[in-house]
């Protein structure tokens, strides 16, 4: 008879911990969903969050993806692999065993996640970076929106800025290393 973590991974699909992580999800999911439908404006709630599942799947998800796909194109004509499907073992700077040449590291993800985190800060503060809605914020908060374009732009070179400095890094260590092996 066979022992009962590997039966219940065979049945489940995967551990117990994550059944127990997924059932705890649910669970948390379910009790903000009890909490929202209390509120007067559920029903507006629900409305904003299909629209912006819908205008993410239809709109924004297939511009990302084109973007990723130009750039991807780009840095494969420019001589850097896009190698973003392999282990994070495979881009580490330093061998894991007498022989083994580490491929150079790919700029794809130093890229990709300062696009990303600058996106997504210009989505959630769009109307205070294209100062929509002056009057209601002056009076909501006493404040100004002036500094909120000149922060987001800040905010993304020092991003890409983190970013780049991160491969370059990346890059001396390859350098060293590829360099010893020889």
């Amino acid at each position: 008879m066979a022992e009962p973590l590997p039966r219940f991974r065979a049945a489940y699909g995967s551990s117990p911990q994550h059944l127990v992580a997924m059932i705890a999800c649910f669970t948390l999911t379910g009790w903000v969903a009890l909490r929202i439908a209390e509120e007067a404006t559920a029903g507006r709630m629900l409305l904003w969050f299909v629209g912006a599942a819908v205008a993410h799947d239809l709109i924004l998800f297939p511009i990302y993806a084109s973007a990723d796909r130009v750039l991807r194109g780009a840095l494969r004509r420019s001589g850097h692999a896009a190698t973003d499907g392999q282990s994070p073992a495979a881009h580490h700077p330093l061998p894991r065993r007498a022989g083994h040449t580490p491929s150079r590291p790919s700029p794809l993800n130093h890229i990709r996640v300062p696009a990303l985190a600058t996106g997504l800060l210009f989505l959630v503060y769009l109307p205070g970076i294209l100062r929509r809605g002056r009057e209601t914020y002056l009076a909501a908060t006493g404040q100004d929106q002036h500094p909120y374009l000149a922060r987001w732009l800040a905010i993304t070179a020092t991003l890409f800025l983190v970013s780049g400095v991160w491969y370059l890094v990346r890059q001396i260590r390859w350098r060293r290393v590829d360099g010893s092996a020889r």
